[in-house]
């Protein structure tokens, strides 16, 4: 997870190439560099899973079965791929396993795990498990979870019962073949974080009619000897005596603080030919003693003579104005300390969707079982959110629409109620109350966002005066373009302060273009009709037929960013995770 970057543009600028600096500071292509690096934040933990189990089946005649886990994760298609196989455990109704599994952790997909117990045969002498053949073990039962069951629970561990192959599918008459239990521990990386501000002194001047444009460019080694950049400050123009914003490294990201970084300062030229200027190699540690002596680096040229590689020192110094270590919290230990992620949703019924009698409608109840766009997204988005929502009591919402005998209204509780609470109980809560509001409801319009973003923030603002342990999802599904676009703008803006964000999904085949403007993807903040701007991004927005049918899911796309505005809001607000539950 670690994260180096400089400023507002992050400090990812070209390196290399022929693209000039872009205004707004940013180079996709360096940026994709990056990303495929860990230069940006993405939601991937690698989890180490702890198997114990109880009261197994004795398949042995003169002695105890000797039991093995193996574990699966099933595909999207229901395919199985092996993920790992523990030790045998000898003479054993109750093994406890020593061999962790380990899995990586993505939030934004619902991954399901299958294990599977042996009763192994020992006459083989110490047979090593990855080369054993299951057929010819004794199967002793098997059981299936969400990771994000095992992950979200206060302990980090869950228990359920084995099943056999057959009764693992059936709720009722299932032979119970004793029990299984996951331990979740994430696997031990730094948090800390330094936070670094570089000045240069006496750079040399490689321009003929003004200064030089200098940047640097940090890197780290690898095993091959060769180094590759892990981060960058911008480029500060016509300035022999730059002083950088600060830039931000993740001490995981380099190894330790004792890895050697070298470091390089270049003069910016569009044409992507930067000129070098000097350069050093320093770890952290002695950047570190270089802040606290307030000494100075003389930078370095490597230079040619004949056949001999030689060094030149330069005038030019490299100063550490600033060395600080922090730790950096990550997404999991705020669940692990009991934070919740509550599950809301906001669902259009304006006439544009078009009469739910007839096929065509958005809004068409196909009694075969398939479902409807707005099904679609709830179930896929529910499923990922519902185990971080330790209640599992949704607020449910409609807009757009007029109740029998009533005016048309721009939020009204998906169950029926007319009082204060809007919730439902589950993911099948929420579509038994969708389905049956297009029975009581006639389409009508416009289609108008603030009253439900006010709806949620007002449930986010209460529960954050409470000092509650809690964030907020708002999902709005919709097949229009907003009418109060201003007024929804505004609402975004004031709720940018809170525990919230607000996942969009267009469906049908309107132009979404003004939903891209709530969007701010592009780097462009939210301002509201009274110039205040947006605190931090708190929407995205996924066109369903962009990613339906392909291998990106719909749950993908639109969570991509979730995490990042969950921890933003936590730093921002200087929120820790709340200590770990006792595992006892």
């Amino acid at each position: 997870m670690g994260n180096c970057f400089s400023g507002d543009g992050h400090g990812k600028f070209a390196v290399g190439g022929t693209s000039s600096v872009p205004e707004n500071g940013r180079n996709d292509a360096v940026d994709n560099f990056f990303q495929s690096r860990g230069g940006h934040e993405g939601l991937f933990y690698q989890i180490e899973l702890s198997l114990s189990a109880k009261n197994l089946r004795d398949r042995d005649v003169f002695s105890k079965s000797d039991p093995m886990a193996v574990v699966y994760i099933k595909g999207r298609d229901g395919s199985l791929q092996e993920l790992g196989r523990t030790e045998v455990v000898i003479n054993s109704l109750n093994p406890q396993w020593i061999t962790k599994i380990k899995v990586t952790y993505c939030f934004e997909t619902v991954q399901t795990l299958v294990f599977r117990v042996y009763d192994v045969d020992t006459q083989l002498n110490n047979p090593e498990v990855k080369t054993l053949n299951l057929d010819d073990q004794q199967y002793l039962g098997e059981c299936t979870c969400h990771l994000s069951q095992i992950v979200t629970d206060p302990k980090r561990s869950w228990t359920t019962d084995l099943l056999s192959i057959a009764e693992s599918s059936e709720s009722s008459h299932s032979k119970k073949l004793g029990q299984l239990t996951m331990y979740a521990e994430v696997e031990l990386v730094s948090k800390t974080t330094a936070e670094l501000t570089f000045r240069c002194s006496d750079l040399d001047n490689k321009d003929f009619f003004s200064k030089s444009d200098p940047f640097l460019v940090i890197s780290k080694y690898v095993a091959s000897g060769a180094t590759i950049p892990i981060c960058r400050t911008e480029v500060l123009k016509n300035n022999l005596k730059p002083e950088w914003k600060p830039i931000f490294i993740n001490i995981s990201q380099v190894g330790s603080k004792d890895s050697p970084l070298v470091i390089e300062c270049f003069n910016y030229n569009s044409n992507g030919k930067h000129d070098l200027l000097g350069k050093t190699q320093k770890s952290l540690a002695e950047l570190e003693k270089l802040c606290s002596s307030k000494q100075g680096d003389n930078l370095f040229l490597p230079i040619t003579v004949g056949k001999d590689h030689q060094t030149k020192v330069l005038k030019s110094q490299l100063l550490v104005e600033k060395y600080f270590e922090s730790v950096h919290h990550t997404f999991l230990d705020y669940f692990f300390g009991g934070c919740e992620l509550n599950f809301m949703v906001a669902i259009d019924f304006t006439a544009s969707n078009g009469n739910p009698c007839f096929p065509d409608s958005l809004h068409y109840i196909d009694f075969s079982g398939r479902p409807n766009a707005y099904q679609k997204a709830i179930q896929e988005v529910g499923d990922v959110l519902q185990f971080y929502d330790h209640d599992k009591l949704f607020p449910a919402w409609g807009f757009g629409a007029r109740p029998i005998d009533g005016p048309v209204s721009h939020c009204f509780n998906l169950n029926g109620g007319s009082g204060s609470n809007p919730t439902v109980a589950g993911i099948e809560g929420i579509m038994t109350a969708y389905r049956q509001a297009l029975f009581n409801v006639s389409l009508a319009g416009p289609t108008l966002f603030g009253h439900v973003i006010t709806s949620a923030a007002t449930i986010a603002s209460q529960s954050m005066a409470a000092n509650e342990h809690k964030y907020f999802v708002l999902l709005i599904i919709t097949d229009g373009v907003i009418t109060d676009l201003q007024e929804t703008m505004d609402a975004l803006v004031k709720a940018s302060d809170l525990p919230l964000s607000i996942l969009i999904v267009g469906v049908g085949g309107a132009d979404f273009k003004e939903m891209e403007i709530l969007d701010a993807d592009k780097g462009e903040k939210l301002q509201s009709s009274t110039g205040r701007v947006a605190s931090r991004d708190i929407v995205q927005f996924v066109p369903f037929r962009e990613v339906q049918g392909g291998e990106v899911s719909v749950v993908q796309s639109l969570l991509a960013e979730l995490p990042s505005q969950f921890l933003t809001y936590m730093r921002n607000n200087n929120i820790q995770p709340k200590s770990k539950p006792s595992t006892t």
